[in-house]
C-alpha cells in the first residue's frame, strides 16, 4: 500500500507550477535559473524606474521651455518698445509712458524666472545648478540644467529708455534666452534616446526572463496527462499483482 501512497505524490509540484503558470517557481525548480531570474528582475525594476525619473525629467524641460518661450516673446515687446523710444520725435513724457510698460515686462520676466519650479524646485533663478536623473539600471545618472535668466542674468535689471540705453542689451538677453532653449531641446533629444534604450532593455530582459520562468501550459498540460495515464497504470498493476498474491495465500492455506 505504501507503494501507491508514493505513486499517488508522484511529481506534485506540476501542481503548482500549472497553478502559478511559472516553470520555476522555487529554487527546488532549477536554483541556478533562478538566481538568474533574480537578477533579470532586479535589471527590469531598476530600468523601470530610471524610466519614470527621466520622464519625470523631460516633464522638468518641457516646462522651462515653455517659460523660456514667454520670456522670449516679452524681450521680442521690450525691443519693440526700445525702438520706438529711439524716435527723437518723442518727449521725455513719452519716453516715461514706454519705459512704465517696459517696466511691467522686466516684472513679467523676473516672476517667470523667479517662479518657475517643479516639485518645489525653482528652474530659472540660478538657485539649482543641475539635476541627475538616472537611466539605467545601474545606477548610471545624466545631469541636466535648467539655466538662470533672471533680469541680472540677462543684463536688464537696468534696462531704461528714458536716458542712454543701447538696443545691443536686448537682443543679447534674446541670444542667451534662445542658447538657453537650445540647450533645454538637446538634453531632451538625450533623454529621449536614453528612454528609448531603456525600453528596449526592458523589453528584451522580460523575454529573455520570460523564456526561462514561464511555464509552456500545453505542453504542461499533456505531460501532466501522460503521468496521470501512467500513474492510474501503475497503480492497477500493483492492485492486481497485490490481487494474485491474496489468491496464492488463500490456495495454500486451503
Amino acid at each position: 500500500m505504501s507503494s501507491i501512497s508514493g505513486i499517488s505524490n508522484f511529481n506534485t509540484s506540476y501542481y503548482s507550477n500549472i497553478s502559478s503558470g511559472k516553470r520555476i517557481a522555487s529554487a527546488a525548480d532549477g536554483a541556478a535559473e533562478l538566481a538568474i531570474i533574480e537578477g533579470q528582475t532586479a535589471q527590469i525594476n531598476g530600468y523601470a524606474k530610471a524610466n519614470d525619473s527621466m520622464k519625470t525629467g523631460k516633464d522638468v524641460l518641457n516646462i522651462v521651455d515653455s517659460a523660456l518661450d514667454s520670456i522670449t516673446e516679452n524681450l521680442h515687446r521690450m525691443r519693440e518698445l526700445a525702438i520706438q523710444a529711439s524716435n527723437g520725435i518723442l518727449t521725455q513724457n513719452d519716453k516715461q509712458n514706454i519705459q512704465y510698460e517696459i517696466d511691467q515686462i522686466k516684472g513679467s520676466i523676473q516672476g517667470i524666472a523667479t517662479n518657475t519650479e517643479f516639485n518645489t524646485k525653482k528652474l530659472l533663478d540660478g538657485s539649482t545648478e543641475n539635476f541627475n536623473i538616472p537611466t539605467n539600471a545601474n545606477g548610471r545618472s545624466i545631469s541636466i540644467s535648467t539655466g538662470n535668466s533672471t533680469l541680472d542674468a540677462l543684463g536688464l535689471a537696468d534696462f531704461d529708455v528714458t536716458g542712454d540705453f543701447d538696443l545691443q542689451a536686448i537682443d543679447d538677453a534674446l541670444s542667451l534666452v534662445n542658447k538657453s532653449r537650445g540647450s533645454i531641446g538637446a538634453q531632451s533629444n538625450a533623454l529621449d534616446y536614453a528612454i528609448s534604450y531603456s525600453s528596449v532593455a526592458i523589453e528584451n530582459l522580460t523575454r529573455s526572463k520570460s523564456t526561462l520562468e514561464d511555464l509552456d501550459m500545453p505542453k504542461a498540460i499533456s505531460e501532466k496527462k501522460k503521468e496521470e495515464v501512467l500513474q492510474q497504470y501503475q497503480i492497477f498493476m500493483l492492485k492486481n499483482q497485490q490481487n494474485l498474491q491474496m489468491k496464492s495465500v488463500n490456495i495454500l492455506l486451503s
